[in-house]
């Protein structure tokens, strides 16, 4: 055997050794920031998060690709207001981060004083008919703002949701982060590729659940829709499960306001098209889908994760 792959051998054995030690270090580590933001109040959290990241974030090599993302998405824009966009995307990553410990503190909306808060909401006559007619549901959301806020939502009001998430690559902060959102957040279901999770996700709307679903991330052997002009990859897991089960899919969306506020909207229950036999079409229901996400962004360009990959295929 050549040396270099004993050598390559060696050095991905000892990796795996010492793997478990660096992860408990790193999750040692993020334990205690997590500590000391809780010690915060929320707006400190918040503008402290947002500095670090609109200063330091667009020094890292992924700046790059958010910059390229946004030229593609936009090019009737010139660069000066590209950068001011993706200065705003690395400010509402940082407030995000930041306010992650503080998640239920910001959720302050009470029915008697509604609005009055940090939160507000629109669309509330939906929230009240999925709330009370016993019936499954899909509510997708996507990456702006501060996108957990919809689960802690659900959670606070009495509207079971289970929410599906992508548990950390580090044990230790996925047990972590599994403790603080089961505390805020209600049901969770980990995301993954595997039929378990596609049957778990079934499970929850024959029993006449209300399934949380991200839908802006990439999956590789995804529908190829078009998302801002170009195919992405897109995850077919909403419009399969709204074909099987024939519910009703709402969308939410989080829109950051000034003074470290918010504004959830939940949408009417949105009109997918049908196929021949009368039945969801799963592709064309994930086109409509991406089409409100697209139209979300529009919006308010810099508080979407433009950092992410969404459209390697």
């Amino acid at each position: 055997m050549p040396l270099r792959v004993r050598l390559y051998i060696l050095w991905r054995r000892i990796g795996r050794a010492v793997r478990p030690a660096i992860d408990w270090l790193v999750a040692t580590i993020a334990v205690a920031i997590f500590r000391l933001v809780r010690a915060l109040d929320v707006d400190r959290a918040s503008n402290i998060g947002g500095w670090v990241a609109r200063t330091f974030g667009p020094l890292l090599p992924v700046n790059k690709l958010g910059m390229d993302n946004l030229r593609h998405a936009f090019p009737d824009k010139g660069e000066a207001e590209l950068k001011a966009i993706l200065r705003e995307v690395w400010d509402n990553l940082g407030r995000t981060a930041a306010e992650y410990p503080h998640l239920d503190r910001i959720w302050d909306w009470t029915d008697s004083n509604p609005g009055d808060g940090r939160v507000e909401a629109t669309g509330l006559q939906y929230f009240e008919d999925l709330r009370g007619d016993g019936k499954p549901a899909i509510i997708f959301t996507a990456h702006l703002a501060n996108w957990e806020l919809p689960a802690v939502c659900a959670a606070r009001h009495d509207l079971p949701v289970t929410a599906v998430f992508r548990t950390p690559n580090n044990a230790y902060i996925a047990k972590r982060l599994l403790k603080i959102r089961r505390g805020t957040m209600g049901e969770l279901l980990a995301a993954g590729s595997g039929q378990a999770v596609a049957f778990a996700m079934a499970s929850v709307l024959e029993k006449g659940g209300h399934l949380g679903i991200l839908v802006d991330q990439r999956l590789t052997r995804g529908y190829k829709i078009d998302f801002f002009g170009r195919p992405a990859s897109t995850n077919p897991t909403l419009g399969r499960l709204a074909r099987q089960f024939d519910c009703p899919v709402h969308g939410v969306r989080v829109v950051r306001l000034p003074g470290n506020r918010f504004r959830l909207d939940l949408t009417p229950p949105i009109d997918l098209p049908r196929d021949a036999e009368g039945l969801i079409d799963p592709e064309g229901a994930m086109r409509v889908v991406n089409a409100v996400v697209e139209g979300w962004v529009r919006e308010h360009p810099g508080q979407w994760l433009w950092l992410h990959n969404r459209w390697r295929m």
